[in-house]
């Protein structure tokens, strides 16, 4: 049996459906799931991973779990007590969702050394493990979506750097191929999109898919930074800045693990856009 932690999110939605599809046992958790956020065949169990002890339930009688690594709230994470409780419900491969930026920004209080400690924490748990690092999600693009719906506008600063954005759906993918195969115990995978593409590129894609134009506004850093405050936390919001400014080479590297796992290239920003067109009308 599969645990999908975060399982309403991006990732872990798609995660679910995917391993459903395929005919696996599921237990799909997150703070607020209830039964029409999954597929039929799929048990939801509300629990909370602040609260290590309201997932013994959910754990019981799992073999793998795929762990997201608690987003905003992961500075309350206790990650050695989450996979203490895994083991103790048989759990004995775990599959983490980390983030590029705990290699790229090694420095960084909000990636690096707290994205590093819950690396460790798994690397260390005695369970099989593969830890997954993606860049940023084509789905941050949902930012745009009452601007584009109300004023066919869509405002990001540094319009023309390129990053190669990945689909959420190509994560999902290879987290299932490492949870229900054998052979990926013990590695990272670092995984991106298959281009480069800038947030001028992205609007031009939406509107694309629109079949309809969109205004592309390019915010200044301090323009940025204020509205992302909003919804992130200050060390957040500076590196994320930093790397949506000044992007290290590795950072716009183009991984090869998607297509080497998964056997296609990683979908494009524009293939992701027409896919969700429906949330931007």
């Amino acid at each position: 049996m599969f645990v999908v932690t975060g399982a309403t999110g991006n990732v872990g939605r798609s995660l679910v459906q995917t391993l459903a599809a395929m005919g696996a046992q599921v237990t799909a958790t997150s703070r607020g799931i209830s039964d029409a956020d999954v597929p039929e065949s799929v048990r939801c169990t509300q629990a909370d991973l602040v609260d290590p002890e309201s997932l013994r339930p959910v754990f019981d009688g799992a073999d793998a779990l795929f762990l997201q690594s608690g987003g905003p709230s992961a500075h309350l994470l206790s990650p050695q007590d989450i996979l203490d409780v895994a083991k103790a419900g048989g759990v004995g491969r775990v599959v983490l969702l980390s983030s590029q930026g705990v290699a790229t920004r090694p420095h960084s209080a909000s990636l690096g050394d707290l994205g590093r400690s819950i690396e460790d924490a798994v690397q260390q748990s005695g369970m099989d493990w593969t830890i997954l690092r993606p860049g940023g999600f084509n789905s941050n693009a949902y930012a745009w979506v009452e601007s584009v719906r109300a004023r066919r506008t869509a405002a990001a600063p540094f319009a023309d750097i390129g990053l190669p954005t990945i689909d959420p759906d190509d994560i999902a993918e290879v987290a299932a191929t490492a949870l229900r195969e054998d052979g990926h115990a013990g590695r990272m995978y670092e995984l991106t999109g298959p281009a480069l593409s800038t947030p001028r590129q992205r609007a031009e894609a939406i509107a694309d898919a629109l079949g309809e134009p969109v205004r592309f506004i390019e915010q200044t850093r301090d323009e940025a930074h204020a509205q992302m405050l909003r919804f992130m936390p200050e060390p957040v919001v500076e590196t994320t800045l930093s790397i949506l400014g000044e992007p290290t080479p590795a950072e716009q590297r183009i991984s090869p693990d998607v297509e080497r796992l998964l056997g296609c290239e990683p979908r494009t920003f524009a293939d992701w856009a027409q896919r969700h067109i429906a949330a931007f009308r």
